[in-house]
């Protein structure tokens, strides 16, 4: 929230937001990681698996195209009224999700969810940056992905067991006592005077955003496979991605106030973090979607096994996270600590891309792992807080909103354009993917498949890990 001037926040009161927004960034982080696990059962249920790719994507693409508009109405309306709204949609959806009776409809439901989900991080670092003074963000910027982190070794675990003693269904019933438990806070602690700036929401703006890219990732997720790329739908696809993305440009230039606000790229600065940000999620989400399939298809682990293999990274990715915050909270200097975690992130990806290829063992891929999370851990929360720093306050909330979304839209591109080069290797070859690795042992997986398979599935994985050494690299 925004402060009046006479409005003063006292220590007690900054840790109660700060324990509000870990609460509200856990519940989406959690949420994403359990919905995976339980994917298999749910196909086994709902049937659909041509269209299981859209349980991820209309999630994610449904929370990236809102996160522009959360930063512009958090300035309007105040960042209490908003972050409410976002919680009350993403249960909304999350109690559809686990009432839904068909793969479509859980489709549909999934972006109800990612459309509250999209405001959870801007609002989140907005909020954060509003209260905690410049020289104690790095500290508690570096604390989100540590939230990341441990939900991502929790919800695997946690999803298991749910779907094991209850049923799928569940596992979108629990977000409910936890957003309880986020109102709670919420209204607990986020209750100061607001100064408020007025805005116009550019709704044509966004239709054109979500259409563009909708159109797009279609291509990238179906071309060359399920469509031959002279096809009709191809071609339809890219036409309308085309013209929406050309009515969107010439939109910006003359709306008051667009869903891409020119103005923000004038900031030198803005432009490096939203560039960087996308480049580092591309290969970061395009990549480590991967890591479970490899260990359990090629490398014959077990689920659970497999989900232990990928530890490392998180234990990499909050020991940095934390000695970073220290470090900008010591000297407030963030540069050369970014260019180190780049370098450091690429040179894992390359080796984990060379390990894979080579077939060689965990003596070299778990340090790689390890290299990668600390690599990254000294990225993410810097730009953030470099981006709120060089931009006024009346801009703050629409300049982190769209730090965000650039983030986001980088992961979607990067999920699923590391799909479709994996898919077209397997259909080059005519293998069928394999698509209930989590519904049995991955050494039955393994077993089951041929020494060809497994080389093919070995040198796409491979493919995937370099593409995301050259996103990271030119980060």
């Amino acid at each position: 929230m925004t402060q009046a001037p006479d409005a003063q926040i006292t220590g007690a009161e900054i840790r109660a937001i700060y324990f509000a927004m870990m609460t509200v960034l856990g519940l989406s982080a959690l949420d994403q990681s359990i919905v995976s696990t339980a994917l298999p059962r749910i196909v086994s249920d709902l049937g659909g698996m041509a269209h299981l790719s859209w349980v991820v994507t209309a999630y994610v693409l449904a929370s990236t195209v809102t996160m522009p508009l959360y930063g512009k109405l958090a300035d309007q309306y105040g960042r209490r009224p908003l972050i409410f709204a976002a919680l009350g949609i993403f249960l909304l959806g999350s109690a559809l999700c686990g009432l839904s009776q068909n793969m479509l409809q859980l489709i549909v439901f999934r972006a109800i969810q990612g459309i509250g989900a999209g405001g959870f991080m801007p609002l989140a670092q907005i909020i954060i940056g509003d209260v905690v003074p410049p020289a104690e963000r790095g500290k508690r910027m570096g604390m989100i992905p540590i939230v990341f982190a441990v939900t991502s070794v929790l919800g695997p675990v946690v999803g298991g067991l749910i779907t094991d003693w209850l049923s799928w269904h569940w596992i979108f019933y629990v977000n409910l006592p936890v957003g309880a438990l986020a109102f709670q806070a919420i209204a607990r602690s986020l209750h100061k005077p607001q100064i408020k700036h007025a805005h116009r929401i550019d709704y044509l703006g966004s239709a054109l955003l979500t259409g563009s890219l909708t159109t797009l990732l279609l291509v990238l997720a179906l071309g060359g496979t399920e469509w031959p790329w002279d096809s009709t739908q191809v071609y339809v696809c890219l036409a309308l991605a085309v013209a929406m993305g050309i009515a969107l440009l010439i939109h910006v230039r003359s709306a008051a106030e667009p869903v891409l606000p020119p103005d923000l790229f004038h900031s030198s600065v803005f432009n490096v973090a939203s560039i960087v940000m996308a480049f580092t999620f591309t290969g970061l989400m395009g990549a480590t979607i991967f890591f479970p399939l490899f260990f359990q298809v090629v490398m014959g682990a077990s689920p659970s096994q497999s989900g232990l293999l990928t530890v490392l990274m998180m234990v990499g990715l909050i020991m940095s996270s934390i000695t970073n915050g220290r470090v900008m909270a010591r000297t407030g200097k963030y540069k050369a600590v970014q260019v180190a975690g780049l370098v450091a992130a690429t040179i894992a990806f390359g080796v984990l891309a060379w390990a894979m290829e080579k077939g060689l063992g965990y003596f070299v891929i778990e340090p790689a792992i390890f290299l990668m999370g600390m690599g990254l851990g000294l990225v993410m929360p810097n730009m953030t807080i470099a981006v709120q720093n060089a931009l006024p306050l009346a801009r703050r909330g629409v300049g982190t909103a769209m730090l965000t979304f650039f983030r986001s839209l980088g992961g979607l591109l990067g999920v699923t354009g590391s799909g479709a080069i994996l898919a077209r290797q397997l259909h080059a070859h005519g293998i069928e993917a394999v698509a209930a690795v989590g519904a049995h042992g991955g050494a039955a997986v393994a077993g089951a498949a041929s020494a060809a398979t497994v080389a093919v599935y070995r040198h796409g994985i491979a493919s995937v890990f370099a593409a995301g050494s050259v996103m990271v690299g030119l980060g």
